[in-house]
């Protein structure tokens, strides 16, 4: 829709993708921590662990509210043949999310001899919650299939080979977007122990971004011809040239043993992946046919919405660039903010 040459289904578009994109490195590192729990069995490594992301954890998951009210509201039939392709593993996702949470609350007032099994929930919810993303994801890029205006494949789509490895290379960008938090964030052998975990991770996922850009073009033509026709050769190799260096950035620093720089470059990782999925689906919102304009809301909806929207986003970033900044430093074994 388009008031004053200013087309607010883009900007719509711009604003859910940014929501999201937050949404996931944010929140990653938090479900980062779980999925690197098994790897840490010392209880007071553990607290620490916890205590980097207690003043912050509930916070993150902000974006993603963002994200899926902003859907909703500016792109409602986009809403509803994505919550119906993918009820199940989004089911799932919530389930793991309140697993996370409730544990997260519950282990820092349980009896010692009780909180191996807070930890297990912990560690459970952030897997569940992480892989299902990751499957939702993977879905999502295999196209949803609709006749008219309404979804038309199964509620079963999502269980099939490319949506479960999409999961399990979730998991292993969430580890490494957790272990490098906590290259920040600790000190002593554990930050030791997380620089040692973070190279094979690195490696681990630069095998799975190859592996995913190749084959989810053998899924779908359309993807194939954007990255790999002639045409487009240029706009591929300067993006695959960009993730290769900031691999080598993440391996080099990590040798260097600087404590932020792998962090920002795994981050760094994560937005290349994301414009690389954006530049797959444009102009679809629901790929692989519906498109944001014919997804779009009525231009009063949009217009009413948007407004809304530039009061709370600053709002959301003020307040989550303050509280970085508030709890900003290392962690100390005994220190808590819960």
């Amino acid at each position: 829709m388009v008031i004053q040459g200013i087309d607010l289904s883009v900007i719509w578009g711009v604003i859910i993708a940014f929501g999201l994109m937050m949404y996931v490195i944010m929140d990653g590192f938090d479900l980062g921590l779980g999925i690197l729990f098994p790897l840490i069995g010392d209880s007071s490594d553990r607290d620490v662990m916890m205590n980097t992301v207690a003043p912050v954890w509930d916070g993150n998951e902000t974006w993603a509210v963002l994200g899926a009210a902003a859907l909703y509201g500016a792109f409602p039939l986009a809403y509803s043949v994505i919550l119906e392709a993918l009820y199940l593993p989004l089911v799932l996702v919530l389930a793991g999310l309140i697993f996370r949470g409730v544990a997260f609350e519950f282990r820092f007032k349980a009896e010692a001899h009780k909180r191996h099994l807070w930890d297990k929930a912990f560690i459970g919810g952030s897997v569940l919650a992480t892989f299902f993303q990751g499957v939702a994801i993977g879905t999502y890029i295999s196209g949803i299939p609709m006749v008219g205006r309404q979804f038309a494949g199964s509620g079963w789509d999502w269980l099939a080979p490319f949506p479960m490895f999409c999961g399990v290379g979730l998991l292993l960008t969430y580890a490494l977007l957790g272990s490098t938090w906590l290259l920040i964030k600790t000190d002593g052998m554990l930050e030791t122990r997380m620089r040692r975990y973070s190279r094979p991770l690195t490696y681990a996922l630069a095998v799975v971004i190859v592996t995913i850009c190749v084959w989810s073009a053998s899924l779908n033509d359309d993807i194939a011809q954007r990255w790999f026709d002639a045409s487009h050769w240029l706009r591929s190799a300067l993006i695959a040239a960009l993730a290769a260096f900031v691999v080598m950035v993440i391996l080099k620093t990590l040798r260097k043993r600087h404590s932020h720089m792998p962090f920002i470059a795994v981050v760094g990782l994560v937005f290349l992946g994301y414009l690389g999925l954006a530049i797959s689906i444009w102009p679809n919102i629901v790929p692989p046919s519906l498109t944001l304009w014919q997804a779009a809301a009525p231009l009063t909806s949009q217009l009413f919405a948007l407004i809304g929207a530039l009061f709370i986003i600053p709002i959301i970033l003020a307040y989550t660039f303050w509280s970085y900044h508030v709890f900003r430093g290392k962690v100390k074994p005994g220190e808590a903010y819960h």
